[in-house]
């Protein structure tokens, strides 16, 4: 029998609480392994229940709304109602000084201090590397009859990130750390058990290797001086911190340094290497489009490499003429609202010439919306256009493996088959002409 709270439900978005203290869970849990990846529990509920629906996850509360206007509402938060919320096992992982989960006052600070490291001057530096790290691993592809796609593109991403981040370029330092990271991204979705050997205990555990990384790097920076170190992100933080006064903003704690450079190698590494898989997938099977750059913005509005954008009700509110209580949990359905057929025609078409005309606002949440937008949004568009065009005028190319199950555990939208791809060799001279025409 299913729980039922004694409480009138008149006005609250319909749905199901399910099982006492455990709600929905098992359901929840039981479509990470199904093949289709945890969105696929959302799907199921919208068609059953509408576009705003309710649901029990993990002990609370959460409400997905998935209507352009409902994401306006939320994502601007004019009125201070609602602020960033993570489900529990995310935030233990990346930390509670992370820029992902710092309510708003807190996240404004954070924000202002990290903003000044994705200039266009930086920006311009750390795209100049990653071409190169794109140029070195397409050669080492000629060799290769096939490739997996999202391997390639996760080490890429992760060299780039880690340099940017921390000057970090050790080979043998840098996989240590992207298995690391691996580890805390495969936990994110995991039940929040603390118990030797689960998936979640081996990623706090990944944590803590990264973090006590993180502790030496400052150490040892502190003890040595500035002189030592190129430019990063991390030298950046320190020497900022270094020059504060006391009439500016508060400085950046250690803990703050610490758990927001863990965020931005996830964010970097993991959004941007699914969203290129995602590209070359999608430019494979459809050929004629490869002429154009629009196919990164249609490429991440099919994808939803990021599913949904959580925030937490400070505030009785009503959404979408349903009431929502304080303390609630509001999801906003990017996936839902990149393939709704009112906002997109046909959208489950590849179709990137959609973008020649404006799009309605609130429709592509790829990168989020308001205050809380993507800080490196510049960066991982520059990015993902690096990598398609150095792959078109270098090989052609074909998917193996079209199978388009989500892999398990996955935060971020990611093809388990990783997108394995034979790869041919473009002439040198048709190479050479289309770097020319470019």
């Amino acid at each position: 029998m299913k729980y039922q709270r004694r409480e009138s439900t008149a006005g609250i978005p319909p749905g199901s609480l399910g099982l006492p203290l455990i709600g929905e869970t098992l359901q929840f849990m039981a479509s990470i392994n199904s093949g289709k990846g945890f969105y696929d529990f959302v799907r199921v509920r919208r068609l059953r229940y509408g576009s705003c629906f309710r649901t029990n996850l993990f002990g609370e509360t959460h409400v997905f709304v998935s209507s352009t206007e409902s994401a306006k509402a939320i994502l601007n938060n004019d009125g201070g109602k609602f602020t960033k919320r993570y489900i529990k096992s995310i935030a233990e992982l990346v930390g509670d000084q992370s820029l992902l989960c710092a309510a708003h006052q807190h996240h404004k600070l954070i924000r202002s201090r990290l903003a000044n490291l994705f200039s266009t001057t930086s920006v311009s530096v750390i795209i100049k590397h990653f071409d190169e790290l794109v140029v070195e691993t397409l050669s080492r592809w000629e060799h290769r009859s096939t490739v997996v796609v999202l391997d390639e593109a996760l080490e890429i991403t992760c060299k780039a990130m880690c340099k940017m981040l921390l000057s970090l370029e050790s080979g043998h330092e840098v996989e240590i750390l992207q298995k690391e990271v691996a580890q805390v991204c495969e936990a994110m979705l995991a039940f929040p058990l603390r118990l030797p050997g689960t998936r979640f205990y081996k990623g706090l555990q990944a944590r803590k290797r990264i973090i006590n990384l993180l502790e030496k790097a400052i150490s040892g920076r502190r003890r040595s001086g500035t002189e030592a170190y190129h430019e990063d992100f991390l030298q950046h933080m320190l020497m900022e911190d270094d020059t504060a006064s006391s009439d500016e903003a508060p400085r950046l704690t250690d803990a703050e340094i610490k758990d927001n450079i863990l965020t931005m190698i996830i964010a970097g590494q993991d959004t941007t290497a699914s969203a290129i898989t995602w590209m070359v997938k999608f430019l494979d099977e459809n050929q004629e489009v490869l002429e154009t750059l629009r196919v990164v913005k249609e490429s991440l509005r099919m994808a939803s490499v990021v599913p949904w954008f959580p925030r937490q009700a400070l505030q009785d509110c009503e959404i979408e003429g349903f009431k929502i209580k304080r303390g609630w949990n509001v999801n906003i359905d990017a996936r839902s609202i990149h393939v709704d057929p009112v906002v997109y025609n046909d959208p489950n078409k590849f179709n990137p010439p959609r973008f020649d005309d404006e799009s309605k606002p609130y429709s592509f949440l790829a990168f989020g919306m308001g205050g809380r937008t993507c800080l490196g949004i510049n960066m991982a568009k520059a990015m993902m256009l690096v990598f398609l065009h150095r792959l078109i005028i270098t090989y052609r190319w074909k998917v193996i493996d079209p199978d388009k199950r989500i892999e398990k555990w996955a935060l971020f939208s990611r093809l388990k088959s990783g997108c394995p791809v034979h790869v041919t060799k473009i002439s040198e001279n048709i190479a050479s002409d289309s770097i020319h025409r470019g």
